[in-house]
């Protein structure tokens, strides 16, 4: 129980710096990209030692595929992260209600009209798969070894945040169903109509690049009789 209540409060930090950030930076992309990362960084040394510092359904989703995380534990720490990413919204809705911020937004995540440049679904749906298949492949590549415990974080926030380098100004950037669904359940309107693409996106991103993973990386790992860590 321990570990999902972890991975609900890391969730939730995200959500609230993560979003927050956008929300009274006016959505500056290196700001805001900076904030996802440095939460994922700073998570990743407190709870990272218990958890793995997934705090997104999308790798968690990954772990499960590569064996690296029981079916219960994938149940726990998803129900985790997203009651973590509504608290996270829920904690950035109640600051913002008393500032001249508003509560329009909270860091949505969209497509169309909620977009920076009008991109149409498919466009969407195209950048979070992309986005999540290279965030997911390089947390597979990093934790895979050992001898990258130490820097594993570091790793994984820095490219979160390159990721939201490119994609904040496309789709608000999701690459985490927990991180759009709570926002976007406190928003309402259009941004709950348009949060099915930032769920399912990002879930099936995960799936491609655990597959291509397990099929380019381990198996060749296996063929060349090097031992895997």
């Amino acid at each position: 129980m321990k570990k999902y209540i972890l991975e609900c409060i890391g969730t939730a930090v995200l959500v609230l710096f993560g979003c927050g950030t956008a929300v009274v930076t006016g959505v500056d992309v290196v700001a805001t990209s900076l904030a996802f990362g440095l939460s994922i960084v700073a998570m990743a040394y407190v709870i990272g030692p218990i958890t793995g510092c997934h705090i997104n359904p999308a790798v968690s989703l990954a772990m499960l595929i590569t064996k690296k995380l029981k079916p219960k534990d994938f149940l726990g720490y998803v129900v985790g992260q997203f009651v973590g990413g509504l608290a996270g919204a829920g904690i950035l809705y109640l600051i913002l209600q008393r500032t001249s911020f508003g509560v329009s937004a909270l860091g949505t995540n969209g497509f169309l009209t909620l977009s920076g440049c009008n991109i149409s679904l498919l466009g969407a749906i195209l950048v979070e798969v992309i986005l999540t298949f290279v965030f997911i492949y390089v947390i597979l590549g990093v934790t895979n070894d050992e001898s990258k415990g130490n820097v594993a974080g570091l790793v994984i926030g820095l490219t979160l945040a390159f990721v939201h380098l490119i994609g904040i100004k496309l789709t608000g950037t999701s690459v985490n169903p927990a991180r759009s669904l709570g926002p976007a359940i406190l928003a309402g309107g259009e941004a709950l109509k348009q949060v099915w693409v930032f769920v399912a996106a990002p879930l099936l991103g995960s799936v491609l690049a655990s597959l291509v993973y397990q099929f380019l990386n381990v198996e060749r790992t296996r063929r060349t009789g090097t031992k895997k860590k």
